[in-house]
């Protein structure tokens, strides 16, 4: 999209200020990310106007794009350095997924819901990304013919992490998930040392519903 004239790249440099590094996000790759995707592409056209904001939208299907300052504390945990192959848990309408491709090697993201996989991988090809491949599965079983992942991202919450999530991530990997109830979750760091699950509670949060074999039934 280079060359063509963003209307929204004030607020965008707003929220980014506003919103992320006034509340503690200070990794200079993911605040550069942020200010660089558009944000307001991934909602509804009726809802571009609150595409910024410090709050949630919906995308239809009852899911969700998340608060900007989730999506970034969530991807600074990762701690991504640009070589790393990545899976997302529920790729939802792509936002998350082009911040991730913008800072990793390689992206895999596994959408349960057909129509939110088919508008995220078109938006995300009509924006130029190369390094993000999209199916359609049960996030809870990840993506067993791509692993071992570097890196995992869970942007739904369960009531524990799945097991083939953590087979599937890599030693000395990371893996940001939320962890509790359907009504509240704790944003959760799992790191993978000696083969062992390390956690790390990173604060309240709360997601739409992880469903699958290893999560919450429909």
């Amino acid at each position: 999209m280079a060359g063509v004239w963003d209307p929204f790249a004030l607020v965008r440099a707003q929220m980014v200020e506003e919103q992320l590094e006034r509340r503690g996000i200070t990794d200079v790759r993911v605040l550069g990310a942020m200010r660089k995707v558009p944000r307001h592409l991934f909602v509804e056209e009726a809802l571009r106007g609150r595409a910024y904001g410090d709050h949630p939208l919906p995308i239809g299907e009852e899911q969700t794009i998340s608060q900007p300052y989730i999506v970034a504390l969530m991807t600074q945990l990762l701690e991504l350095s640009g070589r790393e192959k990545a899976l997302e848990v529920g790729t939802g309408s792509g936002y998350q997924t082009a911040v991730l491709a913008e800072l990793a090697r390689r992206v895999c993201s596994v959408e349960r819901l057909p129509r939110l996989a088919e508008r995220a991988r078109a938006l995300l090809e009509q924006l130029g990304y190369t390094n993000v491949w999209i199916r359609v599965g049960s996030g809870t079983l990840g993506w067993p013919d791509e692993a071992p992942f570097d890196r995992i991202l869970v942007t739904a919450g369960g009531p524990a992490v799945p097991p083939p999530l953590f087979q599937q991530l890599a030693e000395g990997g990371r893996m940001v998930v939320p962890i509790g109830d359907p009504a509240n979750q704790v944003l959760t760091l799992v790191e993978k040392v000696g083969g062992e699950m390390k956690t790390r509670e990173c604060g309240e949060c709360k997601f739409v519903k992880l469903v699958g074999k290893y999560a919450w039934e429909m």
